[in-house]
């Protein structure tokens, strides 16, 4: 076990290498290949910003896995490696041309069926209310499945590090189930795609020394990202000779899954679609009620580790999966209770954010004796009424401003 985690760290700081190299020479190329945000309407972001962090983790991941995996393993390889270039292409295209939503939504699932039939890798059992064998559900049940993490990766990447720093807790989360499984292999695959993205975080993260996100994953990383995520849970949760409680999976990613069930069935209520823009995710309520991007993140990257060892607790001591089951379901349907009363929600952020933890508050008026504490400069805001890119003329100032 102990050699199997050494090899896997040493592929892991191969994997952040790479990574961070594509990241330093994709970074200037960005504007010529038009791949950069601009910041508009609900957007944070005050410059505009290259999408190269999908591309670059997908590149640092080929590089890597074609070096150090076995002969025996290529044709998974070649698989994945199919189903990721065609979620990259299309995510660079949407990136840049902004695709509709089906498009994206095809795409997905066909990436979800190269995974079933190039791969052999789909959910043929859940393991809870009695239901044993899928049978002809379970290519149905994956695709959907798959397309849903995918999604849901996508809808939580609405703040700097926050999509990041959730799969990269989930991805080494997954690593210690795998090994504790005894699933060397897959605990390999988990740690260099965690070495990845936390190469992608040093230049996604506000740090003191770097006031915004120097690049983003853009609708091409977090597609992939949701790809690799669904990939190693179907691997670890329905190998029949390293089984792990496929319910557990939930509590391993529980803010990007909760977040979207709970914004698809509020949207719904409300007539809008799911696939529609809006500032009603959990980061947003979290930041309307003072919290930084960073502080956001690092608090919902802390709660998902938690929830994560307590599911790891939950596997050692064999609780029933429906009571798993239900207890994510509970979580659910608290947010949604919550969320549904925005300044209930609101109230309840900024009764965390007032914690001594987190943090003086910005704009709060010091106790006597004490310095006034100085309120960093936020970047301003694109306007809300603000729709679709900048005129040609407007983007190319901001290109070469960029």
């Amino acid at each position: 076990m102990e050699r199997a985690l050494d090899v896997g760290l040493g592929h892991a700081l191969l994997a952040a290498a790479v990574a961070l190299v594509m990241l330093k020479l994709l970074h200037p190329l960005a504007p010529r290949l038009s791949l950069l945000d601009f910041p508009q309407g609900r957007k944070d972001h005050s410059h505009p910003t290259p999408i190269i962090g999908g591309l670059a983790m997908v590149v640092g991941f080929l590089v890597v896995m074609g070096l150090t995996i076995p002969v025996h393993a290529a044709a998974t390889l070649v698989a994945f490696s199919v189903a990721s270039l065609l979620l990259l292409a299309v995510g660079l295209y949407d990136d840049r041309f902004d695709l509709r939503w089906y498009w994206r939504v095809l795409a997905q699932g066909v990436a979800a069926l190269i995974m079933v039939y190039g791969a052999g890798v789909r959910v043929e059992h859940i393991g809870v209310f009695g239901i044993g064998d899928l049978g002809w559900l379970s290519v149905p049940f994956t695709v959907f499945a798959t397309v849903g993490i995918i999604n849901a990766i996508n809808m939580i990447d609405g703040a700097d590090g926050l999509a990041g720093s959730l799969v990269a807790v989930c991805l080494v989360m997954l690593a210690a189930a795998a090994i504790y499984a005894g699933n060397h292999s897959l605990s390999r695959v988990s740690l260099v795609i965690a070495g990845l993205v936390s190469a992608f975080l040093l230049y996604n993260m506000r740090f003191p020394w770097q006031a915004r996100a120097k690049t983003f994953m853009g609708n091409a990383g977090s597609a992939w990202l949701g790809l690799v995520v669904a990939w190693v849970v179907f691997r670890l949760t329905q190998n029949a000779g390293h089984p792990v409680n496929p319910v557990l999976a939930l509590w391993l990613i529980p803010i990007p899954v909760m977040d979207c069930l709970v914004l698809t069935v509020r949207r719904r209520r409300e007539g809008r679609s799911p696939f529609t823009a809006g500032r009603d995710h959990i980061h947003h309520f979290m930041q309307d009620a003072g919290f930084g991007p960073t502080q956001a993140a690092v608090a919902l990257a802390v709660f998902s580790l938690c929830t994560g060892l307590v599911a790891g607790q939950m596997m050692r001591w064999d609780v029933p999966n429906h009571l798993i089951l239900f207890s994510f379901l509970a979580l659910c349907v608290g947010w949604y209770a919550l969320s549904c009363h925005r300044a209930r929600a609101l109230r309840f952020f900024a009764a965390i954010r007032a914690l001594p933890v987190f943090g003086p508050v910005p704009g709060a008026v010091p106790a006597q004796g004490d310095k006034p504490a100085v309120e960093p400069s936020a970047p301003e805001s694109a306007p809300e009424s603000a729709v679709g890119r900048p005129a040609p003329k407007e983007r190319d100032r901001l290109r070469d401003a960029a």
